[in-house]
């Protein structure tokens, strides 16, 4: 396939990815309003079809790897694409998703985000941001799942270090909850920005869990330190140039 036909193919399936969002939207609505479970078959269904899609269109397909988490878990992941987010949900029986505020306004998925039990955090000073965001997981700790952050705060393209933020550290001392580490590659197919999809097996590979009782600094580099080099080690095997 010519680099031409690549991209009419790759702007076709964003156009009809953004589209399907929009018809199970509104086919989901009164079950999600409802119910959250309805939310959760709304996205299920979503994820499934924008992965099938884009294997079709794009020749993306994925792998996930390692023992999924089933149980109450604190997840965290290297946030390359959003195809991740697509891969994770399919993959545990309920994600909710630590995310920006500004997301919640959005039409359609802020609704949805809501109804799963996703916690929305406002940018802003650092000890306010977690201070809220530690009170919103625990009133919505009633509700089942698995609760997801990307200890970087936003997408980062591969092999692009990036800090990793305090705030996941501060969830797995106040969960009480052990800390299943996630590396991908999956950025080097489906990048963060722009049009363009390569080709390729995107790999979602879920880490052995970092548990419950360790100090900040001994969590933090342990969880850097096996997302990174197990990410690298992933984007080395796809062929992702370094």
């Amino acid at each position: 396939m010519t680099y031409a036909l690549r991209w009419v193919m790759s702007l076709l399936f964003v156009i009809q990815v953004y589209f399907a969002m929009l018809v199970l939207g509104i086919v989901f609505f009164p079950w999600a309003l409802f119910s959250p479970r309805g939310a959760l078959m709304a996205c299920k269904t979503y994820a499934r079809w924008a992965l099938f899609s884009v294997r079709i269109m794009c020749g993306i397909r994925y792998e996930v790897r390692g023992t999924v988490p089933m149980g109450e878990v604190l997840v965290a992941a290297n946030h390359q694409s959003f195809l991740v987010e697509m891969i994770i949900f399919l993959a545990v029986p309920w994600a909710k998703f630590i995310m920006k505020y500004e997301l919640l306004y959005t039409p359609i998925i802020g609704l949805y985000a809501y109804r799963l039990g996703c916690v929305p955090v406002k940018r802003g000073r650092r000890t306010e941001a977690i201070r809220k965001m530690l009170s919103d997981v625990k009133s919505g700790q009633a509700n089942p799942g698995q609760l997801c952050i990307y200890p970087q705060g936003t997408r980062i393209a591969p092999r692009v270090k990036a800090p990793y933020k305090v705030g996941t550290y501060a969830l797995y001392k106040e969960l009480s909850q052990d800390c299943t580490p996630v590396a991908t590659n999956a950025g080097a197919f489906w990048p963060r920005k722009g049009i363009m999809r390569y080709p390729g097996t995107a790999v979602v590979e879920f880490l052995d869990p970092i548990p419950v009782g360790k100090e900040q600094d001994v969590f933090m580099a342990e969880l850097e330190d096996v997302i990174e080099a197990r990410s690298e080690a992933r984007l080395d095997e796809g062929g992702y140039p370094k």
